[in-house]
C-alpha cells in the first residue's frame, strides 16, 4: 500500500511572539539536556523543560518547522530546528556576546560593530539532514544582508564523552589549515587540556594507530563555507562540551555558497 501523503515542507521564519521563543527553548532543552546531558542553569522562574539564559530576551530566534501541506492552514507544524542570533546593538544592551563568557574577544574589537553572533543551534534528532541546515543558513544569510553585517562569530561544540580526546585532536588537526591570522586569535577563559598525547595523535605519527578525526557535520559545514578557527577550544562544564571559537566573514565565503546564501550581489 503506497503512502500518497506529500512530504512535509520546511517553513523558516523568525519568532515573533513569546510562544515561538518557548518552542525554541523546548527544542533546545530536548537536545541539550535530555539528549546531550547538559546541566542547565536557567534564570529563576523559568518553567521546567526549557533551555533559557539571560541572553535570550536580546536575541532574534530563527525557527524551522515541518509543515504538512495538507494541514498547512490548520497548524504551524512541529519545530525541528532553531538558531538564535545576537546583533551588535543587542549585544551592547546585553553586556556582550555569549561567546564573551567563554573567550577573551578583545582581538575582535575592530569587527564587533558589524558582527553577528550565532548560538544555541540545534535540530531535532529525527530531522538532522542537510535540507534543514540549508534552510537555516539561507535565512541567516538574508538576515546578514538585511542588517548590513559582514561577520559571524560563535562556538561549535564537541561532546566530551571521550574526556576531550576527539576535540583536542580535532583542534590540532584544524589549527594547521583553518586558523585565522594572528591578529584575530582569541584565548579561552577555561581551556580544554591539550596534552602531548592528543597532539601526537593528530599529527598522524607512525606510532599512532588513530586516524585524525573528521570534523562533526556542523563544523564541517562551517569550514566548507569558509569559516576559520579563532583559537583553541574552551571547556564548557555545564554543557559537557569543548567549544571551538569560529568566525565566518562574508568576504571569505566560497563563491557557490555566497550566491546561495547572500545573493549574487552580496
Amino acid at each position: 500500500m503506497h503512502n500518497d501523503r506529500p512530504a512535509p515542507l520546511l517553513e523558516t521564519r523568525w519568532a515573533d511572539c513569546e510562544e515561538d521563543v518557548r518552542d525554541a527553548q523546548r527544542l533546545r532543552y530536548r537536545v541539550f539536556a535530555e539528549e546531550m546531558g547538559a546541566r542547565l542553569a536557567p534564570p529563576d522562574g523559568t518553567p521546567p523543560g526549557l533551555d533559557a539564559d539571560r541572553f535570550d530576551p536580546f536575541c532574534d530566534h530563527l525557527l524551522v518547522r515541518a509543515v504538512d501541506p495538507a494541514d498547512a492552514a490548520k497548524a504551524p507544524g512541529p519545530l525541528i530546528g532553531t538558531y538564535r542570533v545576537l546583533t551588535p546593538e543587542a549585544a551592547a544592551r546585553a553586556g556582550g556576546y555569549y561567546t564573551d563568557t567563554e573567550f577573551d574577544l578583545a582581538p575582535l574589537a575592530p569587527l564587533r560593530g558589524r558582527a553577528l553572533e550565532l548560538g544555541r543551534s540545534c535540530v531535532d534528532a529525527q530531522w538532522r539532514s542537510g535540507s534543514v541546515i540549508m534552510a537555516l543558513w539561507s535565512a541567516l544569510g538574508q538576515y546578514m544582508v538585511e542588517h548590513r553585517l559582514d561577520t559571524m562569530i560563535g562556538c561549535a561544540s564537541i561532546g566530551l564523552g571521550d574526556q576531550g580526546l576527539e576535540a583536542a585532536r580535532l583542534w590540532h588537526r584544524l589549527c594547521r589549515t583553518h586558523l585565522v591570522e594572528q591578529r584575530w586569535r582569541v584565548a579561552p577563559r577555561v581551556a580544554l587540556p591539550l596534552d602531548a598525547h592528543n597532539a601526537s595523535d593528530a599529527d598522524g605519527d607512525a606510532d599512532s594507530d588513530m586516524a585524525p578525526p573528521a570534523p562533526p557535520p556542523l563544523i564541517k559545514g562551517y569550514l566548507r563555507c569558509g569559516a576559520r578557527l579563532l583559537g583553541p577550544p574552551a571547556l564548557d562544564v555545564a554543557f559537557n562540551t569543548a567549544d571551538l571559537p569560529m568566525m565566518l566573514r562574508v568576504d571569505d565565503v566560497s563563491p557557490r555558497y555566497r550566491q546561495h546564501f547572500f545573493g549574487v550581489d552580496a
